[in-house]
């Protein structure tokens, strides 16, 4: 199959059949995704027969430490990474926040680090706290009209000073797909360290970290249709050179050298339930043939098609308005399905009355307040966020502009 069988998509997410949500359709997966039944059913498993201490040698100990090593072993082999790089941690912003701690004791008054103004707060806002230390913290600042990030703006920023850079592969209010590898590879070019915050871009497919070239990358596997935990990659010698931030012991694991605080033993053994439904996906349409590399990058693939066909009209509907400012291309190709458009009353306020008429979206800053500023727009009134990902369908997307008509 070609084309993206949606009926069998959705059968893998309980909550098209939960009572409660009939009626409505979901465009605030940007903030949050349904999670398939295949995360659900390993995180029942794990409360209900094992919810032990894992790696002990008893039998459930014994298959709770299997569950969770199996999660990191097929996350990667679905990210092309070694398994040793990947970190589990509460969340992206407290994984973001614990590199921000190890650099800071790496880094020497004097050096500098890159930041933008499209990012959301969390990728921001520990790197730029690096100036109490003496870091320089320089700014790659958004094109005030489209949100776009400028790579030859970036090119004017870095010098021999810099040791970092990070950046969105998505923002979670522009939307457009910044070009990492190319950025990625002026970094390395310059003798920097790249981060990349995939949060907004993971939900629609889980990308190859390697081809991308990225020191670090992170997303957030509650957004990935899984549990609610952040996911790093962390490239190795670059894990050995900073400062180790967990138990002095764990100090030679590279996948502990970042989780100062205990993991969460369900939520890891859940989330080789995200590959699950990878893999059901791709081999529902596909055949069972590949790596999980390969299967990540066709199921992917199937996943942006479907996305852009139904993201099309909807920028079109946007397009013909003069009520609205859609931020971002108006175009569907090179972007994701996480739309913001700016009105003269409250992003908010709109948002609750689409709720009556069975839309469920979100309004305000989304946490990106400085590119709210960047853009002329006033956070306290922010914007409307629409946004959906491959188990959205066009009847959802009809009726989202049915009711944006009867709001706006």
């Amino acid at each position: 199959m070609s084309k993206l069988d949606i009926d069998f998509v959705r059968s893998q997410f309980p909550a098209f059949k939960e009572p409660s949500l009939q009626g409505q359709a979901f465009f605030e997966n940007a903030g949050g995704s349904y999670t398939s039944k295949f995360v659900i059913d390993r995180l029942y498993r794990y409360y209900t027969q094992r919810k032990v201490q894992p790696y002990a040698p008893y039998e459930a100990s014994r298959l709770a430490g299997e569950e969770m090593d199996e999660a990191r072993t097929r996350l990667s082999g679905v990210l092309n990474i070694p398994a040793n790089d990947l970190s589990f941690g509460p969340s992206t912003t407290q994984n973001t926040y614990v590199l921000a701690q190890a650099f800071g004791q790496m880094l020497s008054e004097g050096d500098a680090i890159i930041v933008t103004n499209q990012d959301h707060e969390a990728n921001s806002g520990p790197w730029r706290r690096l100036a109490d230390r003496g870091i320089e913290v320089r700014e790659w600042v958004v094109d005030k009209d489209t949100g776009f990030l400028d790579p030859s703006k970036l090119a004017n920023l870095l010098d021999d000073k810099v040791k970092l850079v990070t950046f969105p592969h998505v923002s979670n209010i522009v939307g457009q797909i910044n070009p990492v590898a190319e950025i990625c590879g002026m970094v390395k070019a310059a003798g920097a360290v790249s981060c990349v915050d995939g949060v907004s871009f993971a939900p629609h497919g889980l990308p190859d970290i390697k081809a991308l070239g990225a020191d670090i990358y992170l997303f957030s596997a509650y957004k990935t249709f899984g549990p609610h935990q952040g996911i790093m990659y962390v490239e190795a010698d670059l894990a050995a050179r900073l400062p180790n931030q967990g138990h002095y012991f764990n100090a030679e694991s590279p996948y502990k050298r970042f989780t100062p605080a205990g993991p969460d033993h369900a939520q890891i053994a859940a989330s080789a339930g995200m590959v699950d439904y990878i893999e059901a996906v791709h081999d529902h349409h596909f055949g069972a043939k590949g790596s999980l590399a390969q299967k990540g990058r066709a199921t992917l693939e199937l996943q942006a098609a479907h996305e852009t066909e139904l993201l099309a009209p909807l920028l079109e509907y946007l397009r013909s308005r003069n009520d609205v400012r859609l931020i971002g291309a108006d175009k569907a190709e090179g972007r994701v399905p996480t739309v913001a458009i700016g009105l003269k009353r409250a992003g908010e306020s709109v948002a609750q009355d689409l709720a009556k008429l069975g839309i469920m979206a979100g309004g305000g800053d989304f946490y990106a307040v400085r590119l709210m500023e960047g853009l002329g727009i006033d956070p306290s009134n922010g914007v409307l966020r629409l946004s959906f990902v491959h188990y959205t369908n066009t009847q959802e997307v009809e009726n989202l502009m049915k009711a944006l008509d009867q709001t706006l």
